[in-house]
């Protein structure tokens, strides 16, 4: 029988993924229009206004960060003349601020949705859900990187857990490589499978809808005019 540390790092990953990618064409399929961030704007903008942009360019920097981390192989940033000791203040420093930022988006929204009775009267339970899960998984992740790295021992996550990630993208998964990973990386990875897994039945979707085209999208031009018959000057 496969041991639990086994199904966590082989198994899972790959069941993960299927409903990760299911889910999204099933809710496409047959719940387009719920496909929405249900904003809740006009109900209150000033803490939305703050926690929302806070999350959002926060959460950016640290995706971007996990991309390159945990995805593209030491061997390569080395390359490019950045030494994994210099590759791993960067992170530290970069990682760690937007982390924080991000976080902080996280609270105040997080409280937006507990404290103002208007949003807590439109909020259902995926809501709340999705917002602890990633204070859950940030506080780890958090804690991980200003706190083990600096005050404990710095971890060597880019030849361990990027190693192992990257066997499994790869078909071949090899969970030897996180055999001396720390709990509390472990725990960052196992809240990170849940949320992904509940991530196509939430509010979460709405991140795949963004709306890159308005971007090249023609100016609209409002022109003063008169209505046939009007007399008067414009």
């Amino acid at each position: 029988m496969m041991s639990p540390e086994l199904i966590l790092l082989v198994p899972l990953p790959y069941i993960v993924m299927a409903v990760f990618v299911g889910g999204h064409i099933y809710r496409y399929a047959v719940d387009q229009y719920a496909w929405t961030a249900k904003s809740s704007e006009l109900l209150e903008e000033r803490w939305l206004g703050v926690g929302s942009q806070l999350f959002h360019w926060g959460i950016l920097i640290v995706l971007f960060g996990h991309i390159v981390g945990l995805l593209v192989p030491p061997s390569v940033t080395e390359t490019m003349g950045i030494s994994s000791e210099t590759y791993h203040k960067i992170a530290i420093a970069l990682g760690g601020s937007a982390g924080l930022i991000a976080y902080i988006g996280v609270w105040i929204l997080l409280l937006r949705r507990l404290l103002v009775p208007r949003i807590r009267m439109t909020s259902d339970a995926s809501d709340l859900l999705v917002l602890v899960l990633l204070l859950i998984t940030m506080t780890l992740g958090l804690y991980n990187t200003l706190i083990y790295d600096v005050f404990v021992h710095p971890f060597p996550y880019r030849t361990t857990i990027g190693a192992w990630l990257r066997s499994i993208l790869a078909l071949q998964p090899n969970p030897s490589y996180m055999a001396d990973v720390p709990i509390t990386f472990q725990l960052h990875i196992f809240f990170a499978y849940l949320l992904f897994l509940v991530w196509p039945f939430t509010r979460l979707v709405h991140v795949w809808s963004y709306p890159v085209f308005y971007l090249k999208r023609a100016w609209i031009i409002y022109r003063r005019g008169r209505l046939p018959g009007a007399i008067g000057h414009d």
